[in-house]
């Protein structure tokens, strides 16, 4: 298989770059040169949002093309168009985020999205940025020869937004731990390098159309998570788990300023209740989290504990003394 990744540096992008090589496949990584790319690509530069920055793809055919683009969808669009009669297959990944709200529980590849959306757009908002990506990618390659997934909440190694890393490095440091119940609240979440492997198989598949991509609800939960985090780091952290409402109350946003987590209600149900059951008979296979989790904190050690931000995405993370304050009722 020859390989175009579009964007092959970050977080995504690295791990289904690894994917395939390790199939065998050919690798081209076109990228912006921020970073080096892996080792065995070939290499292309460019930047999206410039005039001719495409130029480095001018040449070239493809098998398949993956895209993680995240911004103004016409940058999508641009390189679809492209490459539509020089590629046989465009998987773009997506995002849940396009369904639009209330999505309640068990929301499918058949729910309604984000209106407002379109393939000519400036940048907008996440939402409607990634369904426009998506629309972008159906005009120029067809339903037939498209796949659109649609990944929830990514952990892993390399993650870019902070989530997981900001949990291992705050339970490294020990001492009592703000946890935010309850205890058995489900989470779903997919491993980077099991979406990628799913993207891979599925294009092998010639699998099309849309599908949910993360674990079923309830993998794992809040206090496995968590309790995976002392397991991995080995810190003395003792876990204070905290009723909701106390969170709340005491002013904390959830999922920035404790990541990953929602209380119980329509937010949580919306995004860590999703219907997964058509990528699961697709063969998504899901690691256990202790694995996510022991694998990324040995990253973090060494980086020296600091993780890559990403400045398109807020920091995230609960400033100590509010943590402290919590704690002290």
């Amino acid at each position: 298989m020859r390989l175009l990744m579009l964007g092959g540096t970050g977080f995504v992008g690295p791990a289904v770059v690894e994917a395939a090589l390790a199939r065998g496949w050919d690798v081209t990584v076109f990228h912006r040169g921020r970073h080096e790319p892996p080792a065995g690509v070939r290499s292309l530069l460019g930047d999206r949002t410039t005039p001719d920055g495409l130029a480095a793809l001018a040449d070239g055919e493809w098998d398949v093309v993956v895209d993680t683009w995240s911004a103004a969808p016409r940058a999508v669009r641009d390189t679809a168009r492209l490459l539509a009669g020089r590629a046989s297959r465009y998987v773009y990944v997506s995002s849940c985020s396009v369904y639009a709200w209330p999505r309640g529980v068990g929301c499918t590849e058949a729910g309604a999205l984000v209106e407002g959306a379109s393939a000519d757009a400036e940048q907008t908002d996440y939402a409607r940025d990634k369904h426009g990506g998506e629309l972008a990618v159906l005009d120029a390659f067809g339903a037939e020869r498209s796949l659109l997934v649609r990944a929830g909440l990514i952990l892993g190694p390399h993650e870019d937004i902070g989530r997981l890393p900001w949990w291992l490095n705050r339970i490294a440091r020990g001492g009592p731990v703000l946890a935010p119940g309850p205890r058995d609240l489900p989470l779903q979440y997919v491993d980077v390098r099991d979406l990628a492997e799913w993207v891979l198989a599925a294009v092998e598949g010639e699998l099309s159309g849309p599908y949910n991509l993360v674990s079923p609800s309830g993998h794992t939960t809040m206090e496995a998570l968590l309790d995976a985090c002392v397991s991995a780091t080995g810190a003395e952290a003792e876990l204070r788990w905290t009723e909701p409402r106390e969170v709340l109350d005491a002013g904390i946003e959830p999922w920035v300023q404790l990541p990953v987590w929602f209380p119980p209600g329509d937010v949580h149900d919306g995004i860590h209740r999703l219907d997964v059951s058509r990528a699961v008979a697709t063969g998504l296979r899901c690691r256990d989290v202790s694995e996510t989790v022991a694998d990324t904190w040995a990253w973090l050690r060494a980086r020296g504990g600091d993780a890559p931000q990403r400045d398109d995405r807020p920091v995230v993370g609960l400033d100590p003394a509010v943590e402290a304050a919590v704690l002290a009722g």
